[in-house]
């Protein structure tokens, strides 16, 4: 049984319980200053003697457990050195020759891409460092879940428990250690982003994944939301009945709009009893 560190470690847990991951959902903090490296970090540079991507160090935390902090030196792929703010980038950047010809159409095209490139303010922070979420030693600053489709449904209906409002997310092709933390950051709100050639190439990210996040002041909601039972289960039942039984509420307003069954009667909901078993099994 692992220590709870802090509440952070119990959300965790209680994620993997939803929603049962095939990795480890990550706590993931932007560290800004060497103070904030944790104690028992493992470091690239220092402890394997090579840089590596960012996806790769994650990939060693949401895989195997491993707390990892990585600093400049410490990095291989150079579009988190930029989104991540750990140095200015360069003119080449910006003008888009780092997509073009191979990835886009124009140098234009490239530079579109460059100049949207989600980032961080150059200096802002020195670094970044992952371990699961249910082991960290640290507060996050977001937490990142890896997770197929099926998954991801029922997360997108956790964290809309509360509010009942859908996210709005950035979805690119590049550079997902990127697109899965600085958008949720800058924004306070959740994003789901798509695993990039690297991270399925260099870091194992398999081809069902996807990538959802969730920000420090949404990871408790999203806990909660997981554990209410109108919020899908896992594995999702599957049935082709036509006419299958509406929940009362779409009966209602099926009721409403006029719309009936095949043979012209009224559309009937669940029972209360059905209701309960609708809960219990969808």
């Amino acid at each position: 049984m692992w220590p709870v560190l802090n509440p952070f470690n119990d959300y965790g847990r209680r994620i993997e319980e939803q929603i049962r991951p095939a990795s480890y959902p990550l706590a993931i903090k932007m560290l800004r200053s060497l103070d904030e490296v944790p104690g028992n970090a493992e470091r690239p540079k220092r402890d394997y003697g090579a840089c590596l991507s960012t996806c790769q160090c994650f990939s060693l935390s949401r895989k195997f457990g491993k707390t990892v902090a990585q600093l400049f030196e410490d990095m291989w792929c150079p579009e988190p050195v930029i989104g991540l703010g750990l140095a200015e980038p360069p003119s080449y950047f910006f003008e888009g020759k780092t997509r073009y010809p191979d990835g886009v159409s124009s140098v234009e095209a490239g530079a579109n891409w460059a100049h949207e490139f989600p980032r961080f303010k150059t200096g802002e922070y020195i670094g970044v460092a992952s371990a699961p979420l249910r082991t960290a030693t640290f507060e996050p600053d977001v937490a990142i879940v890896y997770c197929n489709s099926a998954q991801l449904l029922k997360l997108l209906l956790g964290i809309a428990y509360k509010d009942g409002r859908d996210i709005t997310t950035v979805l690119g092709g590049h550079s997902a250690c990127v697109y899965s933390i600085v958008p949720s950051l800058l924004k306070g709100e959740c994003q789901v982003s798509v695993p990039c050639r690297g991270d399925r190439g260099y870091a194992g990210a398999q081809d069902d994944e996807m990538i959802f996040t969730a920000p420090k002041k949404k990871i408790e909601e999203l806990t909660h939301g997981l554990e209410q039972r109108g919020t899908s289960n896992l594995p999702t039942r599957f049935t082709m009945a036509p006419e299958y039984r509406l929940s009362t509420g779409y009966a209602e307003i099926a009721r409403q709009m006029g719309q009936k069954r095949a043979d012209g009667s009224e559309i009937m909901g669940y029972n209360e009893k059905e209701r309960l078993l609708y809960l219990q099994y969808r």
